[in-house]
């Protein structure tokens, strides 16, 4: 079995490939005007889809209930994932303006993604999969 740390690691990595990927293909199909706005939303909504399975199951072993369930726990997910989001955001659009090379706006978003996802730990670990400690 691998260590948490490494299989966090992991799936962040999947998820942030899931989300440039997403960004860049999305700027392939459309660079007009806010295409970058529109490829990072893209591209935050896979990632989080992603993400979220990958933690749900191999991170936190998180057993829904049903689609009930499962619908609160994502909800839940994803507003956990909104400060997060503004700092992967901030460092991509960042990266975009400061620095001249086309590619700079994604390794802004792979360091934004990779604090985000240190801190989204911790608050999915306290808020979102928290285990209920029986009641005697």
């Amino acid at each position: 079995m691998l260590n948490l740390t490494i299989k966090y690691t992991l799936f962040a990595f999947i998820s942030t490939i899931c989300n440039i990927l997403a960004q860049y293909f999305s700027l392939k199909i459309y660079n007009q005007i806010y295409s970058l706005y529109i490829a990072m939303f893209i591209g935050t909504i896979i990632g989080l889809i992603v993400k979220y399975f990958l933690d749900k199951k191999y991170i936190f072993y998180y057993e829904v209930k049903g689609h009930k369930d499962n619908l609160q726990k994502f909800l839940i997910y994803s507003f956990m994932g909104i400060f997060t989001t503004i700092i992967f955001w901030t460092f991509e659009l960042t990266f975009d303006s400061l620095f001249p090379f086309k590619s700079a706006k994604f390794l802004g978003a792979i360091i934004g993604l990779a604090l985000g996802y240190v801190i989204k730990y911790n608050l999915d670990k306290k808020f979102v999969f928290k285990k209920i400690q029986p009641t005697i």
